[in-house]
């Protein structure tokens, strides 16, 4: 077992990696005898340290002290590989990027549209969001071109991808020469960076950075403060995360006036934990209600007939576009999600039809643009989110897979719901899309989109499931639950969607609510 790398001088050999293929696994240097990287030898080096055993005894109720020691030595050389490979994905990704904007010069394509389409080539191929991307290829821009020490360090292990990280974003509203000053006096000497935390770093640039130029802090802060906000991001088990970005004594002061509420409540022998006090009586304040749990919220809910009408089991899907974010949801709870926020103004009903494989049935327009209706089923088809690969972003824009100008259809099954990034990302010189058929093993019976990069890179994007009564889901076919009698049945031909009718009243706590569901008359259950 041994993986072979050719240098020009000469040919070493590394121990401990297959080298089946010696061809795959070898290069030619012109370069004072470097290797060459390439993707075979890092996949034979990655096969061994998955596969690689661990030193010394197995038994672990009986370890000498010289093994635990190897394992301890091991622990800190992988850390230190995995600050190594992204150094090396910092420069693969500039390198990607300048080449890129090279060539769309040549092309002749204007300055600020070259380039676009690099986040998304970068994202698709480490598994990140567009938007995760570009922000790790502006921190690479910044190590590679203006902090050589900074990115020396991530080179051979002696500093963290987030450390390195740091030192971007505590200099970046200084001058590069002042940047260079602050990267050589942190990071020159590597002994220097031991031990030194995430806080202490910062703490240190900022101290430095303050010497260096104080009116360019002075800015930095004034400029945080008009950034301030408010923002709600989903969090597990329908919670969502609200906060609000404020200058430092505003927020402390806000926080400690919920904690001596908290306190004196708790006083009154409140059952409530502190932390459920200060979190009622901030949504109480703002909201200008009694009680917390009475706030009027509207919630983006796909669910089958069966499950809303019937006292079916399916899931219903929460759709991205609303604080409450995306995902699955029991169907109980969805019922009672449905159940308390009905009233006379706020409930909606939509007939959505599908086939009996769970597919929404095919829509057409003859414009170039989305009509509304498509655009719906569009969210509802890909639950609100960016149909691009690892992209949570929610969708902004109804895109044509096949582009209109070539012949593409405005329809459902050439349509997607993109992000605005994405969307301009896929009309960069080199990259094309196609839908799968339906019956294609890959598209297993869903909308399926075939995205090729300008490198030749293929990626595929598959809708996913959507909730459909229990009885045609594959997991419990010929199965039928108790309550089945007197449920409603997607459609399998296409027919009109149906503004429904509604006759909702608010019943008693726990007794539910009437709902009327309107079906096209050819379309009676």
């Amino acid at each position: 077992m041994r993986m072979v790398v050719r240098y020009d001088d000469g040919m070493t050999r590394i121990a401990g990696v297959p080298a089946e293929d010696e061809a795959a696994a070898s290069a030619v240097l012109p370069d004072g005898g470097r290797p060459v990287l390439d993707a075979g030898v890092v996949a034979q080096l990655r096969e061994v340290l998955a596969e690689g055993a661990l030193p010394g005894a197995t038994d672990t109720a009986a370890v000498p002290k010289e093994t635990l020691t190897a394992w301890v030595d091991l622990l800190g050389e992988v850390e230190k590989v995995k600050h190594t490979v992204a150094a090396v994905q910092a420069r693969v990704a500039v390198a990607l990027d300048e080449a890129t904007r090279a060539s769309e010069e040549k092309q002749g394509i204007r300055k600020e549209r070259r380039g676009r389409g690099v986040p998304s080539q970068v994202g698709a191929v480490m598994g990140l969001s567009p938007n995760a991307a570009a922000s790790f290829l502006g921190d690479a821009r910044v190590w590679v071109q203006q902090m050589p020490c900074t990115f020396e360090a991530l080179r051979v292990g002696a500093l963290s991808e987030w450390r390195a990280r740091i030192m971007v974003r505590e200099t970046s509203h200084l001058s590069a020469e002042h940047r260079r000053m602050i990267d050589e006096l942190v990071c020159g000497d590597l002994r220097a960076l031991a031990g030194l935390g995430g806080k202490r770093l910062t703490a240190r640039v900022n101290e430095l950075a303050a010497r260096l130029d104080v009116h360019a802090c002075v800015k930095r802060l004034a400029k945080a403060e008009s950034e301030r906000c408010v923002s709600v991001r989903p969090a597990p088990d329908l919670m969502v995360y609200l906060t609000a970005l404020v200058p430092m004594k505003q927020g402390i002061q806000a926080y400690a006036q919920l904690k001596a509420h908290a306190d004196a409540v708790k006083g009154t022998g409140d059952e409530r934990s502190g932390g459920q006090i200060m979190a009622d009586t901030l949504i109480e304040r703002v909201t200008g209600r009694n009680k917390a749990d009475q706030v009027p919220v509207t919630v983006n809910l796909l669910v089958s007939d069966e499950t809303l009408l019937a006292g079916g089991q399916a899931p219903g899907v929460l759709l991205e576009g609303s604080a409450a974010g995306v995902g699955a949801v029991p169907a109980q709870v969805a019922r009672e999600l449905v159940a308390a926020g009905v009233d006379a103004d706020a409930a909606w009903l939509r007939a959505i039809y599908a086939d009996p494989q769970g597919r929404l049935l095919a829509t057409t327009s003859v414009g170039r643009f989305f009509p509304d209706g498509i655009m719906s089923l569009l969210r509802a088809r890909q639950h609100g989110v960016c149909a691009s690969p690892y992209c949570d972003a929610p969708i902004r824009h109804a895109d044509h897979v096949v582009p209109h100008g070539d012949g593409g259809a405005t329809s459902l099954g050439n349509g997607q719901g993109l992000c605005v990034r994405c969307n301009h990302a896929k009309q960069a010189p080199g990259w094309s899309q196609s839908v799968l058929p339906p019956d294609d093993p890959e598209a297993r019976g869903r909308h399926a989109v075939e995205t090729v990069t300008p490198t030749g890179h293929r990626y595929l994007s598959v809708a996913p499931e959507p909730p459909r009564p229990v009885r045609s889901s594959p997991v419990h076919r010929g199965r039928h639950p108790r309550s089945d009698r007197g449920s409603l049945s997607c459609a399998s031909a296409p027919g009109p969607i149906s503004r429904p009718r509604r006759r909702l009243r608010r019943r008693r706590a726990g007794r539910g609510v009437d709902l009327a569901w309107a079906l096209p008359p050819d379309r009676k259950p």
